[in-house]
């Protein structure tokens, strides 16, 4: 069993990775005004960012689908790793070496299996690019010198060669100190008559990295008459290597992806180097599936839904190549990036066009593009005899509703216009009215049908967030869970946004982002100051932290560390990156801070005085006189109080 991390060394870990560098290796992050950055949450569907980090509290939050955390918590939910396998990771980024509680350090032993199969894929990459150097890999470096590629090229996308003996990989990786169990779990070797064998033998090798840049497989190519195995062979499923969910080349295209908002899909690997020698390094592939929803979704995060941006399919100009743009067509509309397809001359792939055309053939490849939904009109038309009123009829049924998918309005008139002179159609408004009607039916359907639980402005009313959805706690250094923090109800929904809680929530999100501004005034605040019970819970965690007068770098995590729960700690985590509603967003300073003290703190005083005077009706005159002298007395301090505060502000707090 794999031995406890050193505190101090989770402790280093966490402040050593920015969450600002961790996060923008898996979507693109543009500026959300008050130091934080935005982008479209990895952890839900959603058309306009509602998700944010916070760079200077190392932490990020969905105002859509309440997930947050800190830079651990991210890398454990994006990546489905234990909290061990996510230090372990971020460790060896940050050139940090692990200390382990039970004992020395024993890399098989108690390393996650996670990062066990990341090693061995790193050590095996490295172990082919070796062997392309050597006189048997002569007939890859011939395979890849006749498609325009030299050795600079194959070094800089990695590309090996697996020699065709037995074991060599294996003999090499047991050598390293993994075991056979971990090859074969890894899809490097797998089971012989007489025990694991290579899997990848006498071929091409080309390392697939994940958006990170991490090897969690391979590709290799035939380059032998005598194989009998298929031209192409990938890794198999494994723990790490998902090929829905993995794209070629994505760990080198992504900066330019997010910076020009345009990616070009190609089908094979050749085609990916190809293009970015050409100067399209915005290429990538597929790895032995067809282009689906989750390569979508990668490249969604990346785009950020621009509607400016660009996805060109890049196809062959054969029957195969027409099936796959008609396929990729049919998921046009989980983008909201245009879609374009160009289609290779002469049936050549950007490989080929390359080499026999040079780099700015395939720039103009790119260049020439033709959008996909007019290309999937013409292909459906095609298909009808236009010379009688059924063809064109059956024609226009087929064909309208892809105009009327178009998501630009314009472009969407423009083309059922256009659909109407291709058809043969006299009469264009029938066409256009045609389109709008189908158009409208859809925007209904999805009006009914796009039901998504959580406002993307305002998250979850009961603050409950991703780490309280049944989270298992992890390993983490600081005070214990302060247990007697005041739960949240189970009654009737509590709308924390309300005006009767909005500063309630303005001067927690300035206790946890700004504690400097309200200290000392706030750790003298009582929990029945806090009117929502969440907001309440949130306030006994702060003073079990040690209270804002006690704040330093390692304040925000003894704040969520002391959550008496995933709920709470969710809660506080939200209020930490939620932006501060500032007048015109400018900077928070101690004028804004007193103005919400005094506000919570009025807010205290008027309820309580509203209880005594309820208190003074229900004793009446006769009640004994000394007990109303008493509720008299603390009235009127209260309204005197009161009124001071009104009058001087925070300087009568």
């Amino acid at each position: 069993m794999a031995g406890r991390i050193n505190d101090d060394d989770v402790k280093a870990v966490r402040d050593a990775v920015p969450i600002d560098a961790v996060v923008s290796d898996y979507l693109q992050l543009r500026n959300a005004g008050g130091g934080n950055l935005k982008g479209l949450c990895p952890f839900h569907d959603e058309k306009s960012p509602s998700f944010q980090i916070s760079p200077s509290k190392g932490l990020f939050y969905c105002f859509g689908c309440q997930e947050g955390g800190d830079t651990v918590d991210f890398v454990m939910k994006i990546d489905h790793l234990s909290f061990a396998e996510t230090i372990e990771r971020l460790a060896s980024q940050a050139g940090i070496t692990l200390r382990y509680e039970e004992g020395g350090y024993t890399p098989g032993r108690q390393q996650g299996e996670r990062t066990r199969l990341v090693e061995a894929n790193k050590a095996a990459a490295q172990f082919y690019a070796e062997q392309l150097d050597g006189p048997e890999a002569e007939i890859g470096r011939k395979f890849l010198a006749e498609r325009g590629f030299d050795q600079a090229a194959a070094q800089h996308f990695g590309v090996g060669y697996s020699p065709a003996g037995w074991d060599h990989l294996i003999r090499f990786l047991r050598g390293r100190g993994f075991t056979d169990k971990e090859l074969i779990l890894s899809g490097l070797a797998q089971d012989g008559r007489r025990g694991p064998i290579d899997r990848f033998r006498g071929r091409l090798m080309w390392p697939i990295r994940d958006i990170t840049g991490e090897v969690v497989g391979f590709g290799a190519r035939k380059l032998r008459d005598d194989d009998n195995g298929p031209k192409y062979l990938n890794t198999p499923e494994t723990p790490l290597y998902k090929k829905s969910h993995v794209l070629y080349g994505i760990d080198l295209a992504k900066k330019d992806i997010a910076k020009t908002s345009q990616a070009v899909v190609v089908e094979g690997y050749t085609d990916v180097m190809a293009c970015h020698l050409a100067g399209v390094t915005t290429a990538i592939a597929t790895c032995g599936t067809a282009f689906g929803g989750d390569h979508i979704k990668i490249l969604r995060r990346l785009l950020m839904d621009n509607s400016g941006a660009e996805v060109v399919f890049t196809f062959d100009g054969d029957a195969a190549g027409q099936k796959a743009a008609l396929r990729a067509f049919e998921d046009d509309q989980k983008f909201a990036a245009e879609t374009y397809i160009a289609i290779t001359p002469g049936g050549m792939d950007p490989c080929e066009l390359r080499l026999a055309e040079g780099d700015v053939a395939v720039k103009s490849l790119v260049e020439s593009r033709t959008q996909l939904f007019e290309f999937a009109i013409r292909q459906i038309i095609a298909r009808h005899n236009l010379d009688t009123a059924v063809g064109r009829a059956a024609a226009l049924e087929e064909a309208a509703p892809v105009v009327a998918g178009i998501k630009n309005s314009s472009i969407q008139h423009e083309s059922a216009v256009h659909l109407a002179g291709l058809l043969g159609i006299m009469d264009t408004q029938f066409v256009v009215r045609r389109v709008g009607q189908l158009a409208r039916w859809a925007r209904e359907r999805g009006r009914g049908g796009d039901q998504r639980g959580g406002d993307a402005r305002g998250g979850d009313p009961r603050g409950r967030g991703a780490e309280g959805r049944g989270g298992q706690r992890h390993q983490r250094s600081g005070s214990a869970p302060h247990q007697d923090a005041p739960a949240p109800p189970r009654g009737p929904a509590l709308n924390l946004r309300s005006p009767a809680h909005r500063v309630e929530r303005e001067l927690l999100k300035l206790a946890l982002q700004r504690p400097e501004l309200v200290s000392p005034a706030f750790d003298a605040y009582g929990m029945d100051e806090f009117t929502a019970p969440p907001y309440a819970a949130v306030r006994s965690v702060i003073e079990s932290a040690g209270g804002v007068g006690s704040a330093d770098t390692d304040y925000l995590a003894r704040v969520r560390d002391a959550a008496p729960d995933d709920t709470v700690r969710a809660l506080v985590t939200e209020l930490a990156v939620e932006p501060l509603r500032t007048p015109s967003r400018r900077e928070a300073d101690e004028a804004y801070a007193g103005e919400q003290l005094v506000r919570v703190r009025l807010a205290a005083v008027n309820h309580r005085i509203t209880e005594i005077q309820g208190t003074f009706q229900r004793l009446g005159q006769h009640a004994d006189p000394a007990h109303l002298a008493a509720v008299q007395n603390e009235l009127w301090v209260l309204q005197q109080y009161g009124r001071s505060l009104r009058d001087r502000g925070a300087t009568a707090l």
